[in-house]
């Protein structure tokens, strides 16, 4: 059996006019380069960015109530994780965020969460935390071993650390 995919996710914001550019730049390199409107079940503009015949969207909606800013640790969203295809899309997200004056929270590095797991964790303008993630293929894996070992056995024969 398949496992289904999120079909989408909204995301309520303080201010469209600000948050929607932000977003559009940010998700543009995952291929999120549809922008639709539609009106929400209390009346108001709801803009959902999609991928092109794909599924997925992201929607954004403007605030009616609540904080000023994103709290991750209260009922709601902690954060929104988005799959990169390479390790060099997430360096360029994170340097289009960081010129788009975004919080960095880390990286873009390698986690340990699992094997070559890299990403980086960013704010929108809301506080909402985005996290960035490239997890390579099994192939992936196979060669950076593979190229690790070799380094290895180089710095064996000039007599560097031994393992």
């Amino acid at each position: 059996m398949a496992l289904e995919a999120i079909d989408h996710v909204d995301l309520v914001v303080s201010s469209l006019d600000r948050s929607l550019p932000f977003y559009e730049g940010l998700l543009h390199p995952l291929g999120y380069v549809e922008v639709g409107d539609i009106v929400g079940e209390e009346g108001e503009r709801v803009v959902y960015l999609s991928r092109h015949q794909t599924d997925g969207a992201i929607g954004l909606r403007e605030r009616h109530s609540g904080l000023d800013t994103a709290d991750r640790y209260a009922i709601g969203l902690h954060h929104l994780a988005f799959s990169v295809a390479s390790r060099e899309l997430v360096g360029e997200i994170a340097a289009w965020a960081r010129e788009a004056g975004a919080e960095i929270e880390s990286g873009p590095h390698e986690y340990d969460y699992t094997p070559g797991y890299f990403a980086v964790f960013i704010h929108d303008p809301d506080g909402i935390k985005l996290e960035f993630v490239h997890r390579p293929e099994e192939g992936d894996l196979v060669v950076r071993l593979a190229a690790l070992e070799a380094r290895l056995a180089e710095l064996e024969r000039e007599g560097g650390p031994s393992v």
